[in-house]
Formats: C-alpha cells, sequence, structure tokens
C-alpha cells in the first residue's frame, strides 16, 4: 500500500464529537439516518456538524432502504460528501444516487460467509463497506460490536477501495489492517468500539483509535518499504 489507511468515525450524534473527531484527522464522520438506530442523528444537529466540517472531513449520511427523494434531500439540504446505503438496496438504486446526488457512495455489505464477498461484486460503487452480519431477528444494520471472520477477505476480487467495519477498537486495529491491507483496503469505520454509550463516543478511546492506527501505518509502511 502507498498510502495510509483512513480513519471513518460513524454514530456521531453531536457537534463535539464530530469536532474532535476532525482534530484527530478523521477522513470522514457517518451521521445515521436510520430511525430504528439508537445512534440516530437528528436533522438539527447533522446541519450544525455538516456547516462545522465542510472542506475539512467528509460528511457521510448512512440510510437503510430510504427512498431515494429523501435520500436526495438530505445529500442537498445538509449538505453530504458521502452516502452509505446500508440496507437492502440494489446496483441500480446505487448507481441512480450517484447520479442523483453527485455524492461518493459508499454499499455496505453484511458479511457472513465468502458469498457475501462475492455479492459485493455486483456493486460498482466509489467504495465497499464490509460489516459484520447483526443476528438474526435483530433490527440493527451496524454497530454489533463483534468483527466478522476476516479470512473471508481472500474471497474479494474487486478493486473497489474497501472500508473495514465490524467490532473495531484499538485493541484489534493493527490486526485488522494486517488482514485487510492485501485486499485494497482504504479505511476503518469505528463505531461501537470508540464509545462510552451509544451515540456517545469516549474521547480516550477515540485517542486510542487513532493512535493504533497512526501506529499500524507506519509499521505497513516499513514492512512495505522493506519488501521492496
Amino acid at each position: 500500500m502507498d498510502r495510509p489507511v483512513a480513519v471513518k468515525v460513524c454514530g456521531i450524534t453531536n457537534l463535539g464529537d464530530a469536532e474532535l473527531a476532525a482534530e484527530l484527522g478523521a477522513w470522514a464522520v457517518g451521521l445515521i439516518f436510520y430511525p430504528n438506530s439508537p445512534r440516530r442523528c437528528s436533522l438539527e444537529q447533522a446541519a450544525s456538524i455538516s456547516a462545522a466540517l465542510r472542506r475539512r472531513v467528509a460528511v457521510c449520511g448512512v440510510f437503510v432502504n430510504a427512498p431515494l427523494a429523501q435520500v436526495a434531500a438530505y445529500v442537498e439540504d445538509l449538505p453530504l460528501d458521502l452516502v452509505q446505503l446500508h440496507g437492502d438496496e440494489g446496483p441500480s438504486y446505487c448507481a441512480e444516487v450517484a447520479r442523483r446526488t453527485g455524492a461518493k457512495v459508499i454499499k455496505a455489505i453484511q458479511v457472513g460467509a465468502s458469498g457475501d464477498l462475492l455479492q459485493a461484486e455486483r456493486y460498482h460503487t466509489d467504495f465497499h463497506l464490509l460489516d459484520s452480519r447483526p443476528r438474526p431477528g435483530s433490527s440493527l444494520r451496524g454497530g454489533t460490536g463483534q468483527p466478522f471472520e476476516w479470512s473471508l477477505l481472500a474471497a474479494r476480487r474487486t478493486t473497489v477501495p474497501l472500508i473495514l467495519s465490524g467490532g473495531l477498537h484499538p485493541g484489534n486495529v493493527a490486526a485488522a489492517i494486517a488482514a485487510a491491507a492485501p485486499y485494497n483496503l482504504f479505511a476503518l469505520d469505528t463505531a461501537s468500539g470508540t464509545e462510552r454509550s451509544p451515540g456517545r463516543k469516549d474521547p480516550q478511546l477515540l485517542r486510542a483509535f487513532f493512535a493504533a492506527v497512526a501506529r499500524a501505518n507506519e509499521e505497513l509502511a516499513a514492512t512495505t518499504t522493506r519488501g521492496r
């Protein structure tokens, strides 16, 4: 890899946490608009965060099976740089979101078996986000606090940049980067692993997460240099 792994901080619900993420060097912050999420961000807070972080950090809206008109309105009104589709949206819907809004699109795929990686190849979006699959019957679409089996990444064939999610915390960042780096890893996505409660970040954990990513990036760069 010729560039460091970036960080997307998801589940942001307030300006203070957003500002801290920006201060620590986040590539993007994720604002969840899924009504059933305990990390749902209000439109008022989203507008405040977007205005404060504009041109400093990419602002991502997270949607689950939302009407196209709603997604387009949020992108325009807030505005949003990225749209993350975390539901059952198909390739045509994803393409239409990109065409209609001009925002970059992240398609989230829940991973429980190697076949899920093959399904991801149907999506020619700007990024793929691979997340752990919730327990059967759960209304959660992420933030489970559990990683999936990273060995499944070996089934990945697409060159679409990868965002790795699911149960990431300061203690497993290095292992996550080592496992995912060969598969066009672009960023790590943290939600529950840096919280004190759903939708509220723990500043100490968030700082530790970024520090762990920085150390892992340094080691990865050193390993790459030694291998040349």
